[in-house]
């Protein structure tokens, strides 16, 4: 009986390659993860959780420029997100452009409040 591997030129969902991408980078596996992170970006280059785990891979390695032009292309596309503006704030800190981390710092924190007013006050 054959067995049925898939196909590897057959296009993957960038979702799962971004889970597998930070699957290997939490494994130590640096170039796999941005090959899948990569490839994630080639069969969507508008996702934005490629874009933020790529921001994140690069900080990771310190590798500031690339982390910020990935944060940033992420934030174009989810401004709101509390994580990417947290992402921002730590990339500029490291590069030491205070004034900058201190405002996406700040949307961070304004982010999340939002969200806990969302959040049904607890009943005692």
């Amino acid at each position: 009986m054959p067995i049925n591997l898939p196909d590897p030129r057959r296009k993957r969902d960038p979702l799962t390659l971004v889970e597998e991408g930070t699957l290997d980078f939490t494994m130590g596996d640096i170039p796999g993860a941005l090959r899948k992170i990569n490839d994630a970006l080639d069969a969507d280059p508008e996702f934005f959780p490629a874009h933020h785990a790529l921001a994140e891979i690069h900080f990771s390695v310190r590798d500031l420029p690339k982390a910020l032009a990935a944060a940033t292309k992420a934030h174009q596309l989810q401004p709101s997100d509390i994580h990417i503006n947290t992402s921002l704030s730590r990339i500029y800190m490291e590069m030491g452009d205070k004034s900058k981390a201190e405002h996406f710092g700040a949307q961070a924190r304004m982010l999340g409040w939002k969200d806990e007013l969302k959040q049904p006050p607890e009943k005692n």
